[in-house]
């Protein structure tokens, strides 16, 4: 995956007006067809947009362009970013005060239909405690009579792309180990346990 410069528009906008390469090797470093980049030189597109200088905002160096431009088969290579920004690992995860009554009932559901998930992957997804996963697991809840599994991606809980990233990663862990991946709940299984 190649990696665009930051405001691609406006990168493209200074390019055209302060050097000499082509459209095409333009369109290529932005992320545009070569097309729009000739309507942005012919005044078609873009209007208002102010250039955005690639070499001060350390995304290209001159040497580069002027490489670029005495070759037109060329391609500009964008620098590596050295972003000093450091970025806050995600932390436990909020849940309103609305949905925290549900956390147990979510917290049911996965152990049952998704046994292959780990204690720290149910903590990740629900925003949970371990402790509260083993005093719903050994039925220990303060409110364990009340607990009805139900799926914490229609209760609010978790996204589903994060629920299938972690099953995925969960069902990974046990074809390592060598251990059998337990097949899915149906909805006919899950009815007739609920009626017993």
């Amino acid at each position: 995956m190649t990696t665009l410069p930051l405001m691609p528009k406006a990168t493209a906008v200074w390019l055209i007006e302060k050097t000499a390469l082509s459209f095409e090797q333009i369109a290529a470093f932005c992320g545009m067809h070569p097309l729009e980049v000739q309507a942005i030189a012919d005044g078609e597109v873009a209007h208002g947009i102010v250039g955005y200088d690639p070499v001060a905002n350390h995304q290209l160096k001159q040497e580069e362009i002027q490489r670029c431009e005495k070759d037109p088969n060329a391609r500009l290579k964008i620098l590596p970013s050295n972003n000093p920004v450091r970025r806050r690992s995600k932390g436990a995860r909020y849940t309103p005060v609305a949905k925290r009554h549900d956390r147990p009932d979510g917290i049911a559901f996965l152990l049952r239909n998704y046994p292959q998930l780990s204690d720290q992957q149910v903590v990740k997804l629900l925003g949970t405690t371990k402790d509260t996963i083993a005093k719903v697991r050994n039925k220990q809840h303060w409110n364990t009579p009340n607990i009805k599994p139900r799926d914490p991606v229609t209760v609010g809980l978790c996204s589903q792309t994060d629920l299938n990233a972690a099953v995925h990663e969960a069902n990974m862990r046990l074809e390592r180990e060598g251990q059998e991946i337990p097949a899915p709940v149906t909805d006919t299984e899950s009815f007739s346990a609920s009626e017993n």
